[in-house]
């Protein structure tokens, strides 16, 4: 069964095109599942399965502790494994073919508000060093363009042009795209490329963005900076780069972008991925709507 497992892998990498780190959640959520079948039988075979192993499984992590949300995510990896394998003719029948995902609490994101962003760009005192003007790129980025925290740590040199004001991100599944920049990032941009070039050493010369020590921003580092400055002018609980890419497209939407746009933004493969963001743009629609609408002022 090794064999299927390291099959499995190159699947992902080379049909799916799935990032090391999504590669890394598959298999290991898949190694997780057969380490607690091997428990109760040792000889317990992952392609000799049934649902009833799984459910247990999924009974197992509930009373663990894990979320919901997190219990889903583990049993999707177990299915892309076993359609996978049925695909492979290697079983006959998936046994999670007729499997209902756990009921998940779905949690309402709050986006910073436009003046909140002003706030952190405006108000606050980056100093015209390295680290202040990178941990100032690094806001503008997030805030103007939209990308993942995963996005930016590994953009590249050479993805940025700022002749066409442009940047080349390499979003999920290795799906690139080539995202608009405002002048002001652009100019944001040069400037922290000025200060990038007197650091004494640069360990990962191909990367946009680096440490003081000329190596790839890591993503905890990323996620404490953003909660660092917006603890500074927002109250809100959550603050994070991802709190920054609702925002991005929530204030987009509020200004009247259309949906499909804001999706090729995001680089969104779908528009379902992207309309979870239109309850937030619901309020400024209310607002439109009462103001616009004859019926409203009776």
């Amino acid at each position: 069964m090794a064999d299927s497992k390291q099959a499995f892998a190159d699947y992902l990498v080379k049909e799916k095109n799935y990032s090391l780190l999504t590669l890394r959640a598959y298999t290991d959520d898949v190694a997780a599942f057969e380490v607690f079948i091997k428990q109760d039988d040792e000889a317990a075979m992952l392609e000799e399965v049934n649902y009833s192993q799984i459910r247990s499984w999924i009974v197992h992590l509930v009373e663990s502790g894990i979320s919901n949300t997190s219990v889903n995510r583990k049993v999707a990896s177990l299915k892309a494994f076993y359609r996978f394998l049925l695909r492979s003719r290697q079983i006959e029948a998936n046994p999670l073919q007729k499997h209902k995902s756990l009921k998940t609490e779905k949690k309402v994101q709050i986006p910073f508000s436009e003046k909140e962003l002003n706030d952190v760009v405006e108000k606050i005192d980056y100093p015209d060093d390295f680290e202040g003007l990178r941990n100032r790129l690094v806001v503008e980025l997030f805030y103007t363009t939209g990308i993942r925290r995963a996005e930016l740590i590994n953009l590249k040199l050479t993805g940025f042009d700022a002749a066409g004001k442009t940047l080349r991100v390499l979003g999920k599944r290795n799906k690139e795209r080539v995202l608009p920049l405002l002048g002001c990032t652009v100019d944001i941009i040069n400037q922290y490329l000025t200060k990038r070039k007197e650091l004494s050493v640069i360990a990962n010369p191909e990367v946009l963005i680096l440490n003081n020590r000329g190596n790839k921003l890591t993503e905890s580092f990323v996620y404490r900076l953003i909660n660092c400055y917006f603890s500074v002018v927002s109250g809100k609980v959550k603050k994070s780069p991802h709190v920054l890419r609702h925002t991005f497209a929530t204030h987009l939407l509020n200004n009247g972008a259309d949906l499909n746009s804001v999706k090729e933004l995001l680089g969104h493969s779908s528009l379902a991925s992207t309309q979870v963001y239109t309850h937030s743009s619901l309020s400024e629609l209310k607002k439109v709507y009462g103001a616009a609408h004859p019926r409203s002022r009776e």
